[in-house]
């Protein structure tokens, strides 16, 4: 019998909120006769190819792999297990999420451990999805490991973690896509790398659940207008509806080979 051919690992998907064929470029700062270019060559509101593959780490309840261009983030799960014994009785379950970064994973070695901070935003974008009833009084756990930062890496970090989460068959509402959008004068650049976000004026990033149209996790850095605010927060619903699809199809074909 042919073997089927893998769709995972062919032609990598994008979801760009727009029309990528788009070739007009608003020049980056206002008042400059350069056009500047994106270092990908992306257009402004074009988002990086994406690639999910689950079973990444035979060890554990559900893993999964994601890369968005050079951002490379590995998650596994855990549980649900026996919580400890010092922890308070609970009639839900409990997550725990620790984001961690290799010490090859940036240009400067090291640096990836100042985002200690993003466990914590890895739990508020989740917990919200969880249906935390279906484990009582046990624990799961999420481990995100950053093998190379490529920029946009929290965002990446989610929508892998979910992914991850889905494969460990644990109980959510809906799948959570994260999507984040950097602010460079007077444009608005969606999915950044990490060159364009070491000059932005200001960062946004959702992390949503796209069939239900809510949002788990709104972060904002920087100054906004009004009008920016909202273009930014309707690319990143719009990108986070295409990027869901995405991942869906991931657990489909993963759960379609296991079935052959």
């Amino acid at each position: 019998m042919a073997a089927k051919p893998s769709t995972t690992t062919t032609a990598k998907a994008t979801y760009s909120p727009i029309d990528p064929t788009r070739k007009t470029r608003p020049p980056i700062f206002s008042g400059s006769d350069v056009d500047w270019l994106r270092p990908d060559s992306r257009g402004f509101h074009q988002c990086r190819p994406a690639f999910f593959r689950t079973g990444a780490v035979n060890s554990a309840s559900g893993s999964a792999y994601a890369e968005f261009g050079n951002t490379k983030v590995i998650v596994s799960v855990f549980g649900p297990r026996e919580s400890k014994k010092a922890m308070m009785y609970s009639n839900i379950g409990r997550l725990n999420c620790n984001v961690s970064y290799t010490t090859f994973a940036t240009p400067i070695r090291g640096q990836g451990s100042d985002h200690k901070d993003f466990s914590s935003m890895l739990h508020k974008a989740l917990e919200g999805a969880i249906i935390l009833k279906t484990f009582p009084k046990t624990t799961v756990d999420v481990f995100a490991l950053v093998l190379e930062s490529g920029g946009s890496d929290l965002p990446v970090v989610i929508s892998c973690a979910s992914v991850a989460l889905a494969d460990a068959g644990i109980m959510m509402y809906d799948l959570v896509a994260s999507v984040s959008v950097s602010c460079l004068g007077k444009n608005l650049l969606i999915d950044p790398v990490l060159e364009e976000e070491s000059y932005q004026d200001g960062s946004l990033m959702i992390a949503c659940m796209p069939s239900r149209y809510e949002v788990t996790q709104l972060t904002v850095t920087g100054e906004w207008s009004t009008p920016h605010f909202n273009e930014a927060m309707q690319l990143c619903l719009d990108a986070s509806a295409k990027l869901g699809k995405i991942m869906r199809s991931c657990l489909k074909e993963a759960a379609s080979d296991e079935q052959e």
